[in-house]
């Protein structure tokens, strides 16, 4: 064959190839109304979770989602904030070539990092797009994570993981594959205990999910709460306040997609996903754009269908060598320990922590109230030793907790109550042990040996 026909041949079948992939037919709608975050499309039948591109003229384009429909309406919202947007504008399937000026164009998606070991040390937003600066990594290994899980499959939670913050490992143990609920509300110490968390949880992978907070916070838990010591092992994911809901409701998504790939792969994973409200809160605006009836102060049906199925997506899977044990953070409006969220997350969570603005304003950092905290699977994961000692600790707390107004106006007689005599007797070494500074660990051993001692000088089980 002449050379010249082998080429045309080889042209011929690259273009064919080119043209298998391209659609049969271009698709366009039309905006015809924009209700705040909604956009509201005719003319272009949509499948939920698609993505369509907005065309402003010229290079200008938006990303948006379709997150509904109603009829041959379909409901969009935007991936970014938009500055400006005309009516009529048209309305693409996201990657469809379209006709402008004198050519074809195609809009495609920004860039994302693929699910695998190169986004460990990288800092990505709620789509999976890097925010840090050091561009795509190509030849990361894209995967695919488990989206649920057999609950027969599930491995049972057999052993206790290393919290490095003493209270916790002593009186609240949690163990591997728990999904706990840290319950404070604003300016409790909330912040610094997700960092202490994150520095010293003995995990081979910690995958953390800044959602709806605020944007100073990124750049500060990143450079100064983790350093380098702990980046090279984690993923941080920051959808701030300033994101769309959108943005906000994937980023918690893509949180625990990343740190259920890391599981599937044979690794022990620690989520800390700051905040759950917030989740819940842009879940609620997405809602309520689509014309949802509030149902619990001004939160949506979907709200409270959301939240359990984000959290069982996370604990042990069918690997027995493998975990996620998730920390999620629930901001307590007003202090109200039954906001909607909060019992909503009281039930599906395996544990509740909360956070005591009492003893935050006495300087007791963590400001851990142990009367009102609990590890659902503690006995499961402790010995009867240990468990008992807890809960002598726990009796001496609520015993002082309770007397302590009687002490303080001289109104007590010692030796009337033995348990408070004893609870005055051992405050001092109590507040020591449930005290803890931001930049110090305090290892499972270290925190049982010190809880025994104060177990010991109680006595016999009462």
């Amino acid at each position: 064959m002449h050379p010249q026909n082998s080429q045309s041949l080889q042209r011929l079948a690259a273009y064919s190839a080119r043209l298998n992939i391209m659609p049969q037919s271009v698709r366009e709608g039309r905006l015809v109304r924009v209700s705040g975050l909604l956009y509201e499309v005719q003319g272009l039948p949509m499948t939920i979770g698609d993505r369509a591109t907005i065309n402003l003229g010229g290079e200008q384009a938006v990303e948006a989602e379709c997150i509904g429909f109603n009829g041959a309406t379909t409901y969009l919202m935007p991936v970014d904030p938009v500055d400006s947007i005309s009516p009529g504008a048209p309305v693409y399937p996201l990657g469809t070539p379209y006709y402008e000026g004198a050519a074809f164009k195609v809009q495609q998606a920004a860039g994302v990092l693929p699910l695998g070991q190169s986004l460990l040390g990288r800092i990505v937003d709620g789509f999976g797009r890097p925010i840090d600066g050091k561009g795509i990594d190509t030849h990361g290994i894209p995967g695919v994570p488990t989206r649920r899980v057999n609950p027969l499959h599930r491995a049972p939670i057999h052993e206790p993981m290393d919290s490095g913050i003493r209270a916790i490992n002593g009186a609240l143990t949690v163990g591997r594959g728990q999904r706990v609920g840290i319950f404070a509300g604003s300016g409790v110490g909330k912040s610094v205990m997700l960092g202490m968390l994150a520095r010293n949880c003995v995990a081979d992978v910690m995958v953390i999910g800044l959602v709806g907070e605020r944007g100073r916070e990124v750049r500060e838990f990143c450079v100064d709460v983790l350093g380098e010591n702990a980046m090279h092992r984690s993923v941080v994911v920051a959808a701030p306040a300033d994101a769309s809901p959108l943005a906000r409701v994937r980023g918690a998504y893509y949180a625990t997609d990343v740190a259920t790939w890391f599981r599937d792969q044979g690794k022990h994973v620690v989520l800390i996903l700051d905040s759950l409200t917030r989740f819940a809160m842009a879940q609620r605006e997405i809602g309520l754009s689509l014309g949802e009836a509030p149902v619990s102060r001004g939160y949506t049906p979907s709200v409270f269908a959301k939240m359990p199925e984000l959290v069982e997506r996370v604990g042990n899977g069918a690997r027995e060598d493998a975990s996620i044990t998730a920390f999620y953070t629930i901001l307590l409006e007003g202090d109200d320990v039954h906001d909607p969220v909060a019992d909503t997350a009281r039930g599906i969570l395996d544990g509740h922590i909360f956070l005591s603005r009492e003893l935050a304003d006495s300087g007791h950092y963590p400001a851990i109230d142990i009367e009102k905290s609990i590890s659902r699977v503690m006995p499961k994961v402790t010995s009867k030793e240990h468990q008992m000692a807890a809960r002598k600790m726990k009796m001496l707390v609520s015993k002082y907790m309770r007397g302590r107004e009687l002490l303080s106006m001289g109104a007590y007689v010692p030796g009337g109550d033995p348990e408070f005599d004893m609870a005055v007797k051992l405050w001092p070494q109590i507040q020591k042990y449930l005290q803890q500074d931001a930049d110090d660990a305090h290892g499972m051993e270290n925190s049982l040996s010190e809880l025994m001692k104060i177990a010991a000088m109680v006595g016999g089980p009462k």
